[in-house]
């Protein structure tokens, strides 16, 4: 990246964010189908919607700006990605996976939270009034996913997580004792 304007960080982190969006359409529909609590299959559905009206977002800031996205591929969405293939591949299906699956979807929420805060602040450096109102939205977005997982861990998925007993832990009586 060799960024020389605060402009040209700006279009480097909106290109990188908007890989990123692509690649979470991809990953979002795999992270419902693993999902077995039907509540949590639901909110990623729900935000692939969202995650399709973000590019939307990003299209129309580019095209009232006058902007030219770079070809590339945000490498950080790629390994977040990748842990939720991890996640589903080793980790039976149930309550465990679902906390599991909610704890990645959060890292990937994080992360665009981050992003989309740090673009909000050069779109308002900038004086990008209408891209930083689009940004914004899309954070707000963001935080409201990231929101409602919380409230879906905390309220059920690892409650049932917590339930599932773990077989080494059910043959050691000292286990609990041990893991403190």
């Amino acid at each position: 990246m060799a960024a020389k304007t605060l402009q040209d960080l700006f279009i480097h982190m909106l290109s990188d964010i908007y890989s990123a969006e692509k690649q979470l359409t991809k990953a979002l529909p795999k992270l419902a189908r693993a999902a077995t609590n039907p509540k949590l299959s639901e909110a990623f559905r729900n935000h692939l919607d969202e995650t399709e009206g973000q590019i939307e977002r990003i299209d129309e800031i580019v095209e009232t700006g006058g902007l030219k996205l770079k070809r590339m591929k945000c490498a950080a969405m790629e390994g977040l990605v990748e842990e939720g293939k991890e996640v589903i591949d080793e980790i039976e299906k149930g309550p465990v996976l679902d906390a599991a699956l909610i704890a990645a979807a959060q890292k990937v929420e994080h992360y665009e939270i981050a992003s989309y805060g740090t673009l909000c602040t050069f779109a308002k450096q900038l004086n990008l009034t209408d891209a930083l109102r689009l940004l914004k939205e899309t954070l707000a977005e963001e935080k409201s996913t990231d929101e409602k997982l919380s409230v879906l861990a905390e309220t059920q998925s690892n409650q049932e997580a917590a339930a599932v007993k773990s077989t080494a832990t059910a043959a050691t009586p000292n286990a609990k004792a041990a893991a403190r």
